[in-house]
């Protein structure tokens, strides 16, 4: 009798088993690991510091004496300290801007710290830097520009090996690196060794991107890389601080490279693109990228960088805010006061989900599993979402809130690695015995920031109303942004 019922109890639990209900397929394009993780930064600093800084110059020729890169009292501490204070969660330095000066000793280049007076030839910026990240605990990541107006051979297949050569300095020097930027400005006017001269390169095929690139995976496999065509992020195509609306995270990839491309395309992406290359949003506290005293009185208030942070973020892009050191190399009080107050109305926008502690129904649960239920959605976890079967496209997930909340920014997350799924949403609070729509949006993808009127309530309900396949919803949150929060 015993084989007996171990038989019959083995093709019970076998029959469970194979009728456990499967995971939603993934629909198009899909993620990297890389790339989740980098959408996991949300916000992260730009740091713009070279011989410019000194010149009074946004572009250098390339002239510049080595002698000219002399900051006072440089504190790689005070500006990871300041990037962190305010929220950010990595920095990307310009190693090397297009004057073709180096903040590290490169033993490649003889234009660099290492030929300056600062700290006697001894200094190493990139190094400062990226040990304060760590020390900190931020990420650490590298602006290596591709053209150089200083190096004589700029536009020969010479360069080529010298560009490569830093850039394997880079990334084998400095700990590990979780961002590459290779910049669209390419070719021009410069000074290229004494030559004082106008150079044109195709910036299709002179850097060879696919052996350039090839060194990033082989030497820093976890790093993203951004430019215009990715291959990991793109541009949003503006330095103005806004994605697209929408702005879907996949593009066809057809007919791009850095320094070309549809501008609209970049900024708002395209559905059903065959390549997940979500935008990423670069834009300066200042009007310009490097540091002029000219600019002190206008530097972006707390409001200016809460409107950035929605028509980035709350687009489901990445911010990269730039913050430009001065003369001494550090971050000006101004800046430093803007960051801080941009922060604090950041907490106390969502310190608090309204949402925490409701009840949530649907109307479709996947396989009625609790794998796939609408609670998931308010768990806090990336990893968990609400789903429904295949071929339910169109439902509705309720909020019953344990007590009435006053609301104005709604939150909805989708489930990354299955793709960006939903085409429209709706959100309706029950106010005076009836439903009432309060918002409406399109793309959701990494993060949808929906701001709505004033809205008391004590339900509220998020209606998917077209979606390219079943939704995967991980996240829906409630919270409130006070009037002097506001952008």
């Amino acid at each position: 009798m015993r084989p007996s019922l171990l038989l019959v109890g083995s093709l019970l639990l076998s029959a469970t088993v194979s009728q456990a209900t499967e995971p939603p397929r993934p629909y198009g394009a899909t993620p990297t690991e890389r790339q989740l993780r980098w959408h996991g930064l949300e916000t992260y600093g730009f740091v713009h510091f070279t011989v410019n800084t000194f010149t009074d110059r946004e572009w250098g020729y390339g002239d510049e004496s080595p002698d000219t890169f002399n900051p006072t009292d440089f504190d790689a501490d005070q500006i990871v300290q300041t990037a962190k204070r305010a929220g950010l969660r990595g920095l990307i330095l310009t190693a090397k801007h297009h004057d073709g000066f180096c903040l590290w000793p490169s033993e490649h280049a003889t234009h660099s710290v290492k030929q300056s007076k600062w700290r006697g030839g001894e200094g190493d910026v990139v190094r400062e830097i990226s040990d304060a990240c760590r020390r900190h605990g931020l990420e650490f990541g590298v602006y290596l520009s591709p053209w150089d107006r200083n190096h004589p051979d700029y536009g020969r297949p010479e360069y080529l090996t010298y560009y490569r050569n830093q850039l394997r300095e880079l990334l084998t020097g400095y700990g590990p690196i979780f961002e590459v930027w290779f910049d669209g400005a390419n070719g021009g006017d410069g000074y290229y060794g004494g030559a004082r001269e106008r150079r044109s390169i195709d910036n299709r095929t002179y850097y060879d991107w696919e052996n350039t690139q090839s060194i990033v995976r082989e030497l820093q496999p976890d790093a993203c890389m951004f430019s215009d065509a990715g291959p990991d992020i793109r541009w949003v195509g503006n330095e103005r601080g806004a994605a697209g609306d929408p702005c879907w995270h996949t593009v066809s990839g057809d007919g791009v490279w850095p320094g070309h491309a549809d501008t609209k395309v970049l900024n708002q992406g395209e559905r059903g693109g065959e390549h997940w290359r979500p935008a990423e949003v670069d834009v300066s506290i200042r009007p310009g990228w490097f540091y002029h005293a000219s600019e002190d009185d206008r530097v972006k208030r707390p409001a200016d960088l809460m409107k950035i942070y929605f028509e980035s973020v709350g687009r489901g892009a990445n911010l990269l805010l730039n913050l430009c050191p001065d003369r001494r190399g550090q971050i000006p009080e101004r800046d430093v006061q803007s960051l801080a107050a941009w922060k604090n109305r950041l907490d106390q926008t969502f310190a608090t989900d309204l949402a925490h502690g409701a009840r949530a129904t649907t109307s479709n649960t996947r396989g009625d599993d609790p794998r796939f239920a609408p609670g998931n959605v308010l768990d806090a976890s990336r990893n968990t979402y609400w789903s429904t079967d295949d071929p339910v496209t169109s439902a509705e997930l309720v909020l019953e809130l344990a007590a009435p909340v006053t609301f104005n920014v709604v939150r909805v997350r989708e489930h990354l690695p299955l793709g960006q799924r939903v085409d429209a949403l709706e959100v309706d609070a029950w106010v005076d015995g009836a439903w009432q729509t309060v918002g409406r949006a399109t793309s959701i993808g990494a993060q949808l920031l929906l701001q709505t009127p004033d809205t008391t309530t004590s339900r509220v309900r998020i209606r998917i109303t077209d979606a390219a396949a079943c939704p995967a919803i991980s996240e829906v949150g409630l919270f409130r942004m006070p009037d002097e929060a506001a952008p």
